[in-house]
């Protein structure tokens, strides 16, 4: 509000209201023109959402602003028939403007709007209907590389989980410049992503939304539907759900773990209260007290675990409509669509890289979906010291678990991308990966056969390399279309397993080029590696494993959540022992390969 910089602004929502398309109302923070230039310079805002007599019922203080002059304080979205509230939080230092180009308005209207809703200019017939939209409002955003400064380069400890960033938008930045960014420490990444299959305008009419579940009865939370959530595409719309899913049951736990605490505490001072009282210590009097205490904590923990029980039944209910809807790309290796014969037109928006789970629901897992194209390398860690559950199994077998793990990582991506759309390089310099590499090497997949030995590191790095320059030097002449005939211009995966082996400076210099240049212009890395098998390297390496997102081939509790820091389960999805599915998907990428060449 223009000139009340300071006040106390209120303001009803009507969310009956809103159309049923709508899916998120944001409220905006924004300095006007004429005062401070940003939130450092003025006092911390609170926020607060109030029931209608103006009681609080959740709110929060939006902390560590400085150079921005335009927040998205709170978003309130639509879940399964019900409004939820989210503390958001994010600044732009490029004010209203930077944030409306975030959101997916074109750089002219956003500035158009920003004038005058700030009152630089009249208002006059400014509407958003009438503005055109520019890219697509960013997805939630996948895994991004694990920030754990306390490992160490040789026989780190389990640190603490690796955080998964939140949904929602990332500062904006141009995508050229976003797509060599660095990644700030224990920030997301910046790089900013549209799909092609996302629609550039509002004119493109979005795909058809599901078909409406029958009403619940009275009394009754609503039926679950698959892809009730905003997005343009069926793909989008599950993609934005699971989000969504993930998002309630941190939430939720969240709450119940919080109410347990808060019953703990007030146990333990009403049982100190209690021993310090003299009347308590004669007769059976304290005992009464401190049973009066144990018997009021036990109702809080039990009305808390009842509204967690009831919240775990709908998600349950959810999972069950929604993981039987999910395409390949999202899906598990044991589900029925995978044994389909359709080859994909379109690059799919992300990839399913295993599940997520908590101990209060071990059962209720939520697919981790990852982003697409990846912005990060992954590394598998075959080692031992990694994790509880690494450290009780036989070396080779966790080595071959990680390797199968790679293997079906890299079929998969192969499989939910249109044929000779992407491109899988293996190194395998002591070819002690060939068992796991055989379903790859037998429907002749592969760009080239497993590079073994250190001349076959060499000319794999070589060649890798020399595509990420000429693609960097093409982007920036302005020319990217302008390549050697020579120049693949799929999007390239590296598979290295058992590294260092094989490896010398020269080749470590360059894989340490290609984690961190590679993302950008379509060359990633996956890793298959032992951390405390390349410590000879010391610190040289730390940057290298810093840059790639930690996954584990065994249950593991290396991963945490961007809203309240959960530590999650983490458990990889293979395909069913004795199954065909992978062996089958391959062969189909073999056929569709053939054909687009014939």
């Amino acid at each position: 509000m223009p000139d009340r910089v300071g006040d106390r602004h209120r303001f009803t929502v009507d969310l009956d209201a809103v159309g049923t398309e709508v899916h998120h109302v944001r409220v905006l923070l924004v300095l006007p023109p004429g005062g401070p230039a940003r939130f450092g310079a003025v006092a911390v805002p609170h926020v607060a959402v109030a029931d209608p007599e103006g009681a609080e019922l959740a709110g929060y203080t939006v902390t560590g602003l400085d150079s921005e002059s335009a927040v998205v304080a709170l978003e309130l979205y639509r879940r399964q028939a019900a409004w939820k509230v989210r503390a958001v939080g994010q600044g732009y230092a490029g004010g209203l403007g930077a944030l409306l180009a975030d959101a997916g308005l074109a750089g002219p209207a956003a500035a158009e709007l920003t004038a005058a809703a700030l009152g630089l200019v009249a208002s006059g017939d400014v509407t958003l209907a009438s503005l055109p939209t520019g890219g697509a409002p960013t997805l939630p955003r996948g895994t991004r590389a694990p920030q754990d400064p306390a490992q160490g380069p040789a026989a780190p400890p389990p640190g603490p989980p690796d955080p998964l960033p939140a949904a929602g938008a990332v500062a904006g930045a141009a995508a050229a410049a976003a797509a060599t960014a660095p990644v700030a420490a224990g920030g997301p990444p910046t790089i900013d992503y549209a799909h092609p299959r996302r629609r550039r305008t509002t004119a493109e009419a979005p795909e058809p939304a599901p078909r409406a579940a029958p009403a619940a009865a009275p009394g009754e939370p609503p039926r679950p539907v698959a892809g009730d959530a905003s997005g343009w595409s069926m793909d989008e719309r599950l993609y934005n759900q699971v989000w969504g899913m993930f998002e309630d049951l941190a939430r939720s736990v969240a709450a119940y773990r919080s109410a347990v605490d808060f019953a703990d505490s007030r146990l333990d001072r009403e049982l100190d209260a209690a021993l310090a009282d003299p009347r308590h210590r004669l007769g059976g009097s304290g005992d009464a007290a401190r049973d009066t205490a144990r018997a009021r904590r036990d109702d809080l923990v039990a009305q808390a675990r009842a509204v967690l029980d009831r919240d775990l039944v709908q998600l349950s209910a959810e999972a069950e409509v929604v993981e039987p809807a999910l395409p390949a790309a999202y899906a598990r290796w044991a589900a029925p669509v995978w044994h389909g014969e359709a080859v994909p037109e379109e690059g799919p928006l992300a990839l399913r890289l295993g599940d997520l789970s908590l101990p209060e629901r071990p059962g209720l897992r939520i697919p981790m979906l990852m982003r697409l194209p990846l912005e990060r390398g992954l590394w598998i860690d075959n080692g031992r010291t990694g994790s509880e559950a690494a450290m009780t199994m036989d070396t080779e077998r966790l080595r071959r678990l990680a390797m199968d793990m790679a293997v079906a990582h890299a079929a998969r991506l192969l499989a939910v991308h249109p044929a000779g759309r992407f491109a899988v390089h293996v190194i395998d310099a002591a070819g002690a990966g060939a068992a796991s590499l055989a379903p790859l090497v037998r429907a002749g997949v592969l760009a080239a056969p497993p590079a073994a030995g250190s001349a076959g590191v060499t000319r794999t790095l070589e060649l890798l390399t020399r595509r990420v320059d000429l693609v960097q030097m093409a982007l920036r002449a302005g020319s990217p279309e302008v390549l050697p005939p020579d120049v693949d211009r799929a999007e390239q995966l590296l598979v290295v397993h058992d590294f260092p082996h094989g490896f010398d400076d020269r080749a470590v210099t360059r894989l340490r080029y290609l984690a961190d240049e590679g993302p950008a212009v379509g060359v990633h890395l996956l890793m298959v590696a032992d951390r405390d098998e390349a410590s000879a390297y010391g610190p040289l390496l730390d940057p290298l494993w810093r840059s790639l997102m930690r996954l584990s081939p065994v249950p593991d509790g290396h991963l945490a959540d961007p809203w309240v820091q959960h530590a999650w389960t983490f458990e990889p999805d293979l395909p069913p022992p004795g199954s065909r599915v992978l062996d089958q998907a391959l062969e189909r990428v073999a056929r569709a390969r053939r054909s687009s060449r014939g």
